[in-house]
């Protein structure tokens, strides 16, 4: 049987998609915007929180993939990605999950043919290979997953 894959667009807004064994797929955002009265690290808390669920609803998690983003458009942004990252890696490292973080002009190039496309053109690649995204953060994700899928696997 094959693993199960798990794929991130990680952000305050967090793409995912998980290939099951069985080969279905799930995908979807979740949100880590914190709450009014919460302290800025409980995002990571709640984080750490969802991967766990997400990892005993899947019945395990083989291995991991993020979007490997070297610029961001603010240092807010940058700072919730290092966070996230950092509480990811360190999850997977206590639950002996193996990952990778792959650039996205990879991601990009692998999906719709160009490694600087537009999330718009991602989204209607990712929506021809029947995906029906909701947004920019689960399309990534599923490109990611595809990804994985089409060229991690042997």
């Amino acid at each position: 049987m094959r693993p199960t894959i798990l794929a991130l667009d990680l952000g305050t807004a967090t793409g995912w998609a998980l290939r099951q064994r069985d080969g279905t797929t799930t995908s979807g955002t979740q949100h880590f915007k914190p709450q009014r009265f919460e302290g800025g690290g409980m995002r990571f808390l709640r984080f750490k929180r969802w991967l766990t669920e997400l990892r005993a609803a899947a019945g395990d998690i083989g291995a991991v993939y993020f979007e490997e983003v070297r610029r961001h458009t603010g240092v807010d942004a940058a700072h919730v990605y290092g966070g996230l990252m950092a509480h990811l890696t360190a999850w997977c490292e206590q639950h002996q999950v193996p990952y990778q973080g792959v650039p996205v002009g990879a991601i990009k190039r692998h999906v719709a043919g160009r490694g600087n496309a537009g999330k718009g053109e991602v989204a209607d690649a990712v929506k021809k290979r029947g995906y029906g995204p909701l947004d920019d953060n689960e399309a990534d994700a599923l490109a990611l997953l595809l990804w994985a899928i089409e060229t991690q696997e042997g």
